[in-house]
C-alpha cells in the first residue's frame, strides 16, 4: 500500500530566501525538505554570471540588474558583494514567513543519526508562543514533556507571538576572525536539545545562515544593513538586523527564540579576509552594544516601521559621531523602509502593485 506524504507545514505561507554567488548544488541534499516550497534566490556579484539551480525546484532568481529595476534609486540600500543582499528577498516575498539559509549549509543529523528537518522545526518554533518576560528554567515550556516550573506566574503562561526563530550549527562554529585565527581546528560537535526564549532586555548575536521569522510581525526590521562593496565593514549585516529586531520585539511585546534546529555548516570562511571585513566592526561593536542597550522607543511607535525609523534617527544622533558610516547607514535604513512600504502597501483596499519579478521557473 502506497504511503501518502504529509502536506508540508505552511507550504503556501513560507518562502525560502538564499543569497548566493555559485551554483546551488547544495539544494540536492535539502530536496526532501525544500522542494515543496517556493525559493527566492538573490544572486550576488556579477549579474552576467549564470547560476544553476537543480531541476524540480520552484524558484525566482534576482540578480543586481533585477534589484535595480525593481527598486530604482532605492536599490542603493541593498548591499553589493555581501550576503546582506538576501534582505531584498524578504522585501519582494509575499508570504507570511521566511526561512533563510546559506549555500554552504547542509542537513545535519541528530544524535540518533536521523536527518534533521530544520525547516519543520523553525516552523514549529514560530507557531509556538514565546516567554520573554519571565525565564522558564526548563527552557521551552510548550514542548512535549515540558511545562512551566513551580513559581512561574500563571498570568504570563500564555506567552506572546514568536517573531524570530534563530537556529544553530554543527561543525564550523559562527566565530569572528580573531577567534577563528586562534582556534582554526575547533568544531562544534555538541547537540543541545533545547529551545529558549531570549529574555526581554537581552541582546544576542543573530546569525543569518539558519534563520526564520514571521515576515508580517517583524519583516521591516530585518534589514541587513549597508555592507560589502564600497562600505568600510562586512560580516555585521545579520548582527545589525538582530540588534534592531530584538529592540523592536521587546518594545512591541514579541518573542525571539534560539536553539533548535541545527544545520551542518560545512565551510569556514578565510579568517584573514574576515578580519579585513570585521576590523572596524570589532571596535565599533563596543559602542554599538551600549547604544542598543540604551535605545528607548516612544509609545507612539506602534508599528515595526515607526520603530525602525525612530532607531535610524537615534543612530544618526548617537552613532554618527563614532563614524560617518553610521550617517550613511541611518539614511539607508530610511530608504529601506520606504522601499518596503512601496512593495508592501498596508492592506486598506490598496492592491499591491504588480511586481516585476525575476523569471519564475
Amino acid at each position: 500500500m502506497a504511503t501518502v506524504s504529509p502536506t508540508p507545514l505552511l507550504k503556501d505561507e513560507l518562502d525560502i530566501v538564499i543569497p548566493t554567488i555559485r551554483n546551488l548544488d547544495f539544494l540536492e541534499m535539502w530536496r526532501p525538505f525544500f522542494q515543496p516550497y517556493h525559493l527566492i534566490i538573490v544572486q550576488d556579484g556579477d549579474p552576467s554570471k549564470t547560476i544553476k539551480v537543480p531541476e524540480g525546484f520552484d524558484y525566482e532568481l534576482y540578480n543586481r540588474n533585477d534589484i535595480n529595476r525593481v527598486l530604482g534609486p532605492k536599490a542603493s540600500c541593498i548591499s553589493f558583494k555581501d550576503s546582506a543582499c538576501r534582505c531584498f528577498g524578504y522585501m519582494v516575498s509575499k508570504k507570511k514567513y521566511i526561512y533563510t539559509i546559506d549555500d554552504d549549509c547542509f542537513v545535519a543529523k541528530d544524535p540518533s543519526g536521523k536527518d534533521i528537518n530544520a525547516l519543520e522545526q523553525h516552523i514549529k518554533n514560530l507557531l509556538c508562543p514565546s516567554t520573554p518576560f519571565f525565564f522558564n528554567t526548563l527552557y521551552e515550556p510548550y514542548r512535549d514533556g515540558a511545562d512551566f516550573v513551580r513559581g512561574y506566574p500563571f498570568s504570563l503562561r500564555e506567552g506572546v507571538p514568536t517573531a524570530v526563530s534563530h537556529g544553530l550549527w554543527l561543525n564550523i562554529p559562527d566565530y569572528d576572525a580573531p577567534t577563528q585565527l586562534v582556534k582554526p581546528l575547533e568544531r562544534n560537535t555538541r547537540y543541545v536539545d533545547a529551545i529558549m526564549t531570549i529574555p526581554k532586555g537581552t541582546l544576542f548575536p543573530m546569525c543569518g545562515m539558519n534563520l526564520a521569522f514571521n515576515r508580517e510581525l517583524i519583516g521591516p526590521a530585518m534589514y541587513f544593513g549597508l555592507m560589502g562593496d564600497g562600505q568600510p565593514i562586512g560580516r555585521y549585516d545579520d548582527m545589525w538586523a538582530g540588534w534592531c529586531t530584538k529592540v523592536i520585539c521587546d518594545h512591541l511585546g514579541l518573542g525571539v527564540k534560539t536553539g533548535l534546529p541545527y544545520i551542518w555548516h560545512s565551510k569556514a570562511s578565510n579568517p584573514f579576509v574576515n578580519l579585513q571585513k570585521e576590523y572596524k566592526g570589532i571596535y565599533w561593536q563596543e559602542e554599538l552594544i551600549p547604544f542598543f542597550q540604551s535605545v528607548t522607543l516612544p509609545k507612539d511607535c506602534t508599528t515595526v516601521q515607526k520603530c525602525y525609523i525612530e532607531i535610524s534617527k537615534q543612530v544618526k544622533v548617537k552613532l554618527g559621531k563614532v563614524d560617518d558610516y553610521f550617517n550613511k547607514l541611518a539614511d539607508a535604513m530610511v530608504t529601506w523602509i520606504e522601499a518596503w512600504d512601496e512593495l508592501n502597501p498596508t492592506p486598506s483596499g490598496i492592491k499591491p502593485a504588480e511586481l516585476p519579478n525575476g523569471a519564475t521557473k
